[in-house]
């Protein structure tokens, strides 16, 4: 270059250097889990919530019911209020033999629920239990507990519940009706459970719990268990919604609990005799029971869609 040549400046455009924020790491966040990221869906959702009102309320009079009326479901009973209206202290009016229907649904609710939650722990435990050792374990002891389980579920729990019930007539009560039901009801669960087993058992932890020496059994319990519960806290869910309906269906059917027992089933088998005459009679438990059972299966419903990510990813 010659001397007489003047310097050529270069502008350059100033760079403002910016981190995506993909690429950064927060440290200092907390970990999240399945059943937070579960919790933060579903309290974003109005039909959670009033869902989850219905069955507080359903709860609530079982465990509380003078908390919802103060006459006495049968002991008031008087034959000159036979299929009268409402009227001032009884908001839904009397049934055939002149009880207080709303009395009657409010004590009702606790044999419904008490025989929907026995059937559903009976149900949900034998489907753990058969289908974690199934899945797990594999081999010849999957193929007897698989036979096992679908034996049962070729047996319609209703169809098996009425021959239960009619078998141990001198022993009808709550307990004995949820054995009905939940005893026969176990293999729909047992193949979710061990569906989910065999999707967890090939996990790294797993397979690292082995390596550190902790027999099959401590692993099953500790590692493998807890990780498949999700499915069966969403089919629990349901089937206490199918064991309510089926405690109904069987005191309808006249195989359920006596007579003499407070449940929703029971008052719609009475009712039916007066139904041209006094309709609301029946019409008011059949409510009450559409409505807890569709709350119930409602949350199940959300509770599987929350704990499945791609659910939550197409919303």
């Amino acid at each position: 270059m010659s001397s007489d040549s003047t310097p050529v400046t270069h502008y350059v455009a100033p760079v403002k250097e910016e981190i995506l924020g993909v690429d950064v790491v927060k440290v200092k966040a907390k970990p999240t889990s399945m059943w937070s990221d579960a919790w933060r869906d579903l309290r974003k959702r109005p039909t959670f919530w009033l869902a989850l009102l219905v069955v507080f309320i359903v709860v609530l009079m079982a465990v509380w019911p003078t908390l919802f009326t103060q006459v006495p479901p049968n002991s008031n009973c008087q034959l000159a209020n036979s299929n009268a209206g409402p009227e001032a202290g009884h908001p839904l009016g009397f049934t055939f033999q002149g009880c207080d229907i709303w009395s009657r649904i409010v004590w009702g609710s606790r044999t419904s629920l008490a025989v929907g939650l026995i059937a559903m722990v009976i149900g949900s435990t034998l489907g753990l239990i058969m289908g974690a050792f199934a899945g797990f374990y594999g081999g010849a002891l999957d193929s007897v507990l698989s036979r096992i389980g679908d034996i049962f579920f070729s047996i319609p729990y209703i169809l098996a519940a009425v021959v239960v019930m009619t078998v141990f007539a001198e022993y009808r009560n709550v307990v004995t009706l949820a054995f009905a039901i939940g005893g026969f009801a176990w293999a729909s669960t047992a193949r979710v459970v061990r569906a989910e087993v065999l999707r967890v058992r090939q996990a790294d932890f797993v397979t690292s719990s082995r390596a550190l020496g902790r027999s099959k059994f401590g692993t099953l319990l500790s590692h493998v268990v807890p990780n498949s519960i999700a499915p069966l806290l969403v089919i629990s869910t349901l089937s206490l919604a199918g064991a309510i309906v089926a405690e109904a269906t069987l005191a309808f059917l006249g195989v359920g609990l006596g007579s003499n027992t407070m449940s929703w089933g029971n008052d719609i088998s009475q009712a039916q005799q007066s139904l041209r005459v006094a309709p609301m009679a029946l019409i008011y438990p059949s409510i009450a029971l559409t409505v807890t059972v569709l709350a119930f299966i409602i949350l199940g419903e959300l509770i599987r869609d929350a704990l499945d990510p791609r659910a939550r990813a197409r919303r």
